[in-house]
């Protein structure tokens, strides 16, 4: 994988390894392995403009190096990808839908995937963008994807965890000359490669297990079509939704313990999933890693990780804020991905359609038997 300079990381094909070196410069004596954040608006810059650094709202140095880390997860072994980084998840999605869509094109988008996606297609219409919405189970895309400009593909989705057939739905999409972008950020790089799936975006929320910390806002955009990228760039110039240096320093840090985090955090959702199916007051248990889930079969073929996402439904609204409040390992609080375990009755935000008793629960590091011990004591505690 090339960076901005041409440079090759030199390591091998492990998740753990790639994870450590990506994005490192070249060593050099008596310099730091990850440089520290490049704080600056502007550059020396005498004569005429050359180089890659003129402007701090164009680029930083800092986020050079977390970019070509990112992509060297995304992509790995390819020089033919770009990745740029952003000020939030939202701020990446935005780049993309408006920087590749007209009035008069349409889009299609899930119609169960993250909630701040309602507002993002009303903003669409009003731009006068058609979209149309299907949901993510069943590919059901295929349906509406006639005329399409660009398909929106979430998967897993968020947070009710269906999975589509990223692949067959690339396929489809093209053959109908539609651009395909993919939100991977419940994935992760190193659940699916959106990109060897046949996607043309990759974006995520770099916020969530990516930097995996709970301290960082941040999103990106990895793409393979390198007009398409051009446009996503000139979005950020024009929008500004640019990464701060610090920011972009604490992620491309975060980023060497990914697989450290995610093998952990994974093993221990399967661990929670399992427990949780034994209960007889969970209903609407989903986790694509559990072989009876119904998105498992799909999900086996595409990911190589199944995220550490768990939901389940508890039978009214007050069981499920007297489960989240017994909780002593586990923080009710949104968003999910971190080191700490969280959970949510999502439906407190009104965005999604689910079941008042609905829950969200994000898998962190804890030892598995203290967490999955501390849930199942929660559960007994909340019946009365």
């Amino acid at each position: 994988m090339s960076g901005a300079d041409g440079h090759t990381a030199p390591f091998g094909s492990g998740d753990g390894t790639r994870a450590v070196r990506a994005g490192l410069p070249e060593p050099v004596k008596h310099e730091p392995t990850l440089p520290g954040p490049v704080f600056a608006a502007h550059y020396h810059l005498p004569g005429e403009v050359t180089g890659p650094y003129g402007y701090g709202r164009d680029d930083n140095p800092t986020w050079t190096l977390l970019e070509r880390a990112i992509g060297e997860l995304e992509a790995p072994g390819r020089d033919d990808v770009e990745t740029l980084v952003f000020a939030s998840g939202m701020a990446a999605i935005s780049s993309v839908l408006f920087s590749q869509l007209r009035a008069g094109d349409t889009a299609v988008v899930p119609d169960d995937c993250y909630q701040a996606m309602p507002l993002v297609r009303a903003q669409l219409e009003a731009y006068g963008i058609e979209v149309r919405t299907a949901p993510t189970a069943g590919d059901a895309a295929l349906d509406v994807l006639d005329g399409a400009k660009l398909l929106w593909i979430e998967t897993p989705s968020n947070p009710g965890l269906d999975v589509c057939d990223i692949r067959r739905l690339a396929e489809a999409a093209h053959a109908r000359g539609a651009l395909v972008a993919v939100d991977n950020t419940l994935a992760t790089p190193l659940g699916q490669r959106p990109l060897e799936l046949g996607a043309d975006f990759s974006v995520a929320s770099g916020t969530k297990q990516l930097t995996g910390h709970g301290d960082v806002l941040l999103g990106y955009v990895t793409g393979r079509d390198a007009e398409a990228m051009a446009a996503v760039r000139r979005w950020r110039k024009i929008a500004g939704g640019i990464a701060g240096p610090m920011e972009a320093w604490l992620a491309h840090r975060s980023i060497a313990t990914l697989q450290l985090r995610v093998e952990r955090q994974d093993a221990t959702a399967l661990v929670l999933a399992e427990a949780l199916r034994e209960r007889s007051e969970v209903s609407g248990l989903r986790y694509p890693g559990l072989p009876d889930d119904p998105s498992h079969k799909v999900a086996s073929r595409q990911m190589r990780r199944y995220g550490c996402v768990v939901s389940f439904t508890l039978p009214t609204r007050a069981r499920a804020e007297r489960f989240l409040d017994a909780l002593r390992l586990v923080d009710d609080a949104t968003s999910f991905g971190g080191v700490r375990s969280t959970a949510e009755r999502r439906a407190r935000w009104g965005g999604d359609d689910v079941p008042e008793g609905f829950i969200r629960f994000s898998v962190g590091a804890e030892d598995p038997e203290d967490l999955v011990a501390d849930v199942l004591r929660a559960l007994d505690e909340s019946a009365h």
